[in-house]
């Protein structure tokens, strides 16, 4: 059989290879790149992969995908699921999977592999991804269907000549354009927090300049001028600073609590100060909108809802919504925190020739203000005599 999988380099889908070389399949192992690997770790997958008895390997860069198809809209909604999280990893598998769908069209595959648990979400990612691109496509999950152990990947792969180091056996870690995340030993207990040495990419804030540093921010209709090579500048700069560290806690598309890790230092960066640009050039009702519908739009993508038109509808949204979020924002990073400094656009509504919030104005007089006030809140007013009539 002529399979195609999803190859990371990582415990489960080095296990797969091998067993699936093992039981006599032709594997075709694909890498989706989409971002935090470099020349030599490109290597030593293909490499890993070869040893391990692929047929072939492909390692396809899809980072310019991602940023157009998914992380120009996290920003644009300023994304961060239950306030912390910025999607990091999870935006990323859409992509993936399409390229995985595409990959095996190409070769005529018999089945599709991916090696997801059966307790995540990027299970349902796939399946979702694929049975859309690919219908009727015979998926295989052994990880998930069998209830395969991480304990028994190992085992398995030391027993073929393939050990696997420790801290790749206690922690899964998956590093994307969008950041990094980290699960395994402490996020399974709500209780706890990482220790120093499970964070892959960041600085401890602790360990941190304590000077920090000052950056100036470019953004163009809601975007980071620079789009791909600013993120991949910023993850840099910020991980130094100890920028972009979280732990997450939420609920899976399943239905359970769920708990990962993550650094995402372009992310906290970018998306702090893209909201506040939108705070000097947008109107309190196009943010009030714009919350509700980027919340909404970021728990779609989250549950592998991508696919859903109502995706394109929100995106017409946020593309008009976009339209003068431009200008330049002063951000300083120190020790893990990210602040805004300054903020300044062609298109601000901060008028400072109209008047000074809470001293004067000469938009109005005293007694238009003195009038607005009389009836503003008069329900309430009016609601509270009701009350007291009552008794």
């Amino acid at each position: 059989m002529r399979i195609l999988l999803a190859f990371s380099g990582g415990l489960d889908t080095s296990y797969l290879l091998r067993r699936f070389v093992r039981e006599g399949h032709r594997v075709y192992a694909v890498i989706v790149d989409t971002g935090g690997l470099d020349d030599a770790e490109r290597g030593r997958i293909a490499d890993r992969a070869t040893a391990l008895g692929a047929a072939e390997f492909r390692c396809v860069d899809a980072r310019q995908r991602v940023y157009d198809q998914h992380i120009a809209w996290l920003i644009r909604a300023n994304v961060k699921r239950g306030g912390v999280y910025p999607l990091c990893v999870g935006a990323e598998r859409v992509v993936q999977a399409q390229v995985v769908a595409e990959q095996a069209l190409g070769i005529n595959a018999d089945a599709v592999c991916h090696g997801s648990t059966g307790a995540g979400n990027d299970q349902i990612r796939f399946d979702v991804a694929i049975r859309t691109l690919m219908p009727g496509a015979r998926i295989l999950t052994p990880i998930r269907d069998e209830r395969i152990s991480r304990e028994t990947s190992a085992a398995f792969l030391a027993s073929e000549g393939f050990p696997i180091s420790a801290a790749r056996k206690d922690y899964s870690i998956n590093q994307g354009l969008w950041g990094v995340t980290i699960g395994g030993r402490e996020t399974h207990d709500a209780w706890q927090y990482l220790p120093e040495e499970a964070w892959p990419t960041t600085t401890s804030p602790s360990r941190a300049d304590a000077n920090g540093v000052d950056v100036l921010v470019a953004f163009k209709n809601g975007l980071p001028e620079g789009g791909l090579e600013t993120i991949e500048a910023l993850n840099a700069l910020g991980a130094k600073h100890g920028v972009g560290r979280g732990i997450h806690l939420g609920d899976t598309i399943l239905g359970i609590k769920g708990r990962i890790a993550f650094e995402a230092p372009a992310a906290a960066i970018l998306i702090e100060a893209h909201r506040e640009l939108e705070k000097l050039v947008l109107t309190r009702w196009q943010l009030t909108q714009k919350e509700m519908l980027g919340s909404f739009y970021g728990q779609m993508l989250h549950e592998g809802n991508w696919f859903d038109p109502v995706m394109r509808d929100i995106e017409a949204f946020l593309t008009s919504s976009q339209q003068r979020v431009t200008g330049e924002v002063r951000v300083h990073l120190c020790q893990g925190r990210v602040e805004v400094h300054g903020v300044r656009s062609p298109w601000s509504l901060m008028d400072a020739g109209a008047g000074t919030y809470g001293e004067e104005n000469r938009l109005w007089s005293a007694e238009d203000a003195r009038g607005f006030s009389a009836v503003w809140g008069m329900q309430g007013v009016l609601a509270e005599r009701a009350r007291g009539r009552a008794g």
